[in-house]
């Protein structure tokens, strides 16, 4: 049985973030990710944790500028922030006993030189790669779709795994977000099969309109039972908008024990 991470920058919205923590636990959920809590101390959050009994599955390094950058990994001339981050992040991790890292790659101009993007990114992420394997934690570069994320750097998992080979670090790995594949690749359970072996963590939400995964084109049913097949036993984030209230919405998890 797939094991669900609630994604808490996106469910539950009308709470203020620190509440977020336990209406997840409440609602059944086992474990929590997010994208930034920079805001917050990281004691703050190892509190809320604990509190709830809850697992910290993922969250994202600093995105440096949020109006625009969505990530630092692929910028040239920005690697000393990249650091900066990377440094902040891993407070952030020892605190909480987060093992899994989202390193954003950033917005990438499209007259830009890509071939030096791609060479500032692959140091960056050796860079980091060698400070997680430290702390025992694993990196995580995820590809985003053009519709919601113009310019975004890694827009397919092709160009997920051509980095991640030639970054050439074991603790380097995929995140699987499958409402961002289906937009840019489809053929789902194709991509899983293949890439499963590749893949740190999953991302769901159902197409379009990113909202709850019985919404839309995607067979999820379908999906957690090969995920089952296959044998993953990482966490899936919900990472999706509540079309409504997000208790509401979890009528797709009930048979999970969530939201019943």
């Amino acid at each position: 049985m797939p094991k669900f991470s609630a994604n808490l920058t996106f469910l539950f919205p009308d709470l203020p973030f620190l509440d977020r923590f336990a209406a997840a636990a409440n609602a059944g959920f086992e474990a929590v990710e997010f994208a930034f809590a920079y805001d917050h101390a990281p004691a703050e959050i190892a509190d809320r944790l604990k509190s709830h009994g809850l697992t910290l599955a993922l969250f994202n390094l600093p995105p440096g500028d949020r109006s625009g950058d969505r990530g630092l990994a692929a910028l040239p001339g920005r690697e000393a922030e990249f650091r900066a981050a990377l440094a902040r992040a891993l407070v952030l991790a020892r605190a909480t006993g987060c093992k899994r890292l989202h390193v954003m790659a950033g917005t990438y101009p499209a007259d830009a030189d890509r071939a030096l993007g791609e060479a500032v990114y692959v140091e960056n992420l050796r860079t980091a790669a060698d400070a997680m394997a430290a702390e025992g934690i694993t990196l995580l570069i995820e590809p985003l779709n053009t519709r919601d994320n113009p310019a975004y750097f890694l827009t397919t998992t092709g160009q997920a795994i051509a980095m991640l080979d030639r970054v050439e670090r074991d603790n380097a790995r995929l995140q699987l977000d499958l409402y961002h594949c289906q937009i840019m690749e489809g053929d789902l359970a194709n991509h899983i099969e293949r890439l499963l072996p590749r893949t740190g963590h999953v991302q769901i939400a159902g197409n379009p309109g990113r909202h709850e995964p019985d919404r839309g084109e995607v067979n999820y049913p379908f999906l957690f039972e090969l995920l089952d097949d296959l044998g993953y036993d990482g966490w899936v984030g919900c990472e999706y908008r509540p079309h409504g209230g997000t208790l509401d919405g979890l009528g797709w998890a009930r048979r999970f024990g969530i939201g019943a």
